[in-house]
């Protein structure tokens, strides 16, 4: 992006300390500069549009806009963005939404100093950084059907402990629907009955609570 002989880098991330964290380690390098820190997506990608950074290094739950929204924001305006995620969540639906967004690069926050800054290089570079341990996982991800959004609002409301009788008041949909959509929500995620479904889906990322 820019044409510095330093790979300029944005780090998003809203834990104050991991950010300091960061921007010491890659400051400590003769070629990577740290030119700005957002605390969200929004000012991620303010910033962004303000430096242009070479890579940046995305965290992914974030306030006010998540790194996957940032991701997608600053993809569509500028192609050639070079965006990491770095975040703690390794389920198989993280990694697919991020990569989907339009990052380059998956990375977890416990990976070793050396494996962040041969990601940057490689990125900056115009490789794909994916450690096979994340390629496994995106591989699985991918065999796997989408969750409709309809879909998603009926787990949502499983989650939280909602019977189908009151999902269908909430959703405005009649109780056989609400059992059509459960069925094809533990069929998608190979479960045999709603609590598998429900742990299935949040340990690989497709919902939270």
């Amino acid at each position: 992006m820019s044409h510095s002989p330093l790979i300029q880098v944005l780090i998003a991330d809203d834990h104050v300390m991991v950010a300091q964290g960061l921007t010491i380690l890659l400051e400590s390098q003769s070629d990577i500069r740290v030119i700005g820190r957002a605390s969200n997506g929004r000012e991620a990608i303010d910033l962004f549009g303000q430096h242009q950074p070479d890579i940046v290094l995305m965290d992914l739950r974030m306030p006010e806009m998540s790194g996957v929204e940032a991701t997608i924001a600053i993809c569509a305006e500028f192609k050639q963005a070079r965006i990491i995620v770095l975040t703690t969540y390794d389920g198989d639906e993280d990694i697919y939404r991020g990569l989907r967004a339009g990052a380059k690069g998956y990375l977890l926050k416990d990976a070793e100093a050396q494996e962040l800054l041969s990601a940057i290089r490689a990125v900056h570079a115009g490789q794909q950084y994916i450690p096979p341990a994340v390629g496994a996982k995106l591989v699985e991800r991918m065999g796997i059907s989408e969750l409709s959004n309809r879909e998603l609002e009926v787990l949502n409301l499983m989650a939280r402990g909602k019977n189908n009788q009151e999902i269908s008041a909430e959703l405005s949909i009649s109780e056989s629907t609400v059992k059509f959509h459960t069925k094809n929500i533990m069929s998608k995620l190979g479960a045999s009955d709603r609590s598998q479904a429900i742990i299935t889906a949040l340990k690989r990322g497709v919902i939270t609570i």
